[in-house]
């Protein structure tokens, strides 16, 4: 099940924290660890939301979770197989959490998405990606239909700050409880 949360909304990063945990504490898998893997490219405004939240999580990573993909060091098409691959060997029982933007209806701009199983990033403008990811948190940046691409390169960077500060802002009040939750 996806949930869609509006970020505009005065308490989207408690509800965010909320549908998060409650994805994180039904997943039938067991894990030792929690992985951020960032998707996106920082060389395109509506494609950022991902680095642009890698680089913010990368401030608490002393709580115990690892973070993949930022501005410095984005993950994307051209080497998301190889980071994946990566992450599979250095963290086998982690639990991945898979973060990107997303094209949507009208309806649904400014939204979350969060939901349990894996992410299929590109698919919004038609790329074959393999899926990543145990959960996956999406932010809705713009109307996808028609020229995907162009749609991407002129998404309101306002609209990718807020959403990646509300979806931030939420992973941050659920952290400390999770990474705990795990070493008892």
């Amino acid at each position: 099940m996806t949930f869609y949360v509006d970020a505009k909304n005065q308490n989207s990063s408690r509800e965010i924290a909320r549908l998060l945990r409650k994805c994180i504490r039904n997943h039938p898998k067991s894990w030792t660890e929690l992985v951020f893997l960032c998707i996106g490219s920082d060389r395109m405004t509506g494609d950022c939301l991902g680095p642009y939240i890698g680089q913010q999580l990368t401030r608490y990573t002393k709580q115990g979770f690892f973070v993949y993909g930022t501005l410095t060091n984005p993950v994307h098409a051209m080497n998301l197989n190889h980071i994946y691959a990566l992450i599979k060997i250095r963290h086998p029982t982690a639990l991945i959490i898979a973060i990107d933007a997303s094209l949507g209806q009208k309806k649904h701009l400014g939204y979350v998405t969060i939901g349990n199983g894996s992410l299929y990033p590109g698919a919004g403008v038609r790329k074959e990606l393999p899926p990543v990811g145990d959960i996956h948190i999406t932010g809705v940046v713009n109307i996808g239909g028609m020229l995907e691409q162009l749609t991407l390169q002129t998404t309101r960077l306002s609209t990718v700050i807020s959403l990646a500060e509300t979806i931030t802002e939420g992973i941050v009040r659920l952290i400390p409880s999770e990474c705990l939750m795990q070493t008892l």
